[in-house]
């Protein structure tokens, strides 16, 4: 049973690999929702399995962490998309291309750090992760777009990575 936990997390690496393939503007939300199911179902299944055997365990945490890089950007371009401020009457949505820009490749490397981080067991690392992300985009949040976006995006992000870990370490 722990193997359909590791069949799992592939499969939720496959899916988040081909929505990015698709693109945001043709991708669908209910994409992400899919995704957060397939996490929630192997989460399921690892709870009810418990410890599995070292190698499936390392072969889990290899799979989290590519499950979170993976899946974590159309996951967090849903939020955002549902968290727009522009329905709010503030110019620059999340389609925005001129409001942080790399978002798409700082966002896979802090999911890349955070799940790494939570594996170590580290919440120090964690902490510096997020501060040195904050302190980078500093100078551009000052616009209140920016600022939500930043926000939101990061949330969303470290969560799915947080997600994606956790499966993880319900098979130690």
């Amino acid at each position: 049973m722990s193997v359909a936990v590791v069949v799992l997390l592939g499969v939720v690496v496959a899916a988040g690999l081909a929505l990015t393939a698709w693109g945001e503007r043709w991708r669908s939300p209910w994409g992400a929702v899919g995704l957060a199911v397939l996490l929630a179902l192997a989460a399921v299944l690892a709870w009810t399995v418990g410890s599995a055997s070292d190698g499936l365990a390392e072969g889990a945490a290899v799979a989290a962490v590519v499950a979170a890089v993976a899946g974590g950007g159309p996951v967090a371009t849903a939020v955002l998309a549902a968290a727009d401020p522009a329905a709010a009457g503030v110019a620059g949505g999340p389609q925005d291309p001129d409001i942080l820009r790399g978002g798409a490749w700082i966002g896979a490397l802090e999911r890349t750090a955070v799940a790494a981080t939570l594996l170590a067991g580290s919440a120090e690392g964690l902490v510096v992760v997020l501060a040195v992300k904050g302190l980078g985009r500093y100078a551009e949040l000052r616009a209140p777009a920016a600022a939500e976006r930043f926000i939101v995006g990061t949330l969303a992000s470290a969560l799915w990575a947080a997600g994606c870990v956790g499966v993880a370490l319900l098979l130690r």
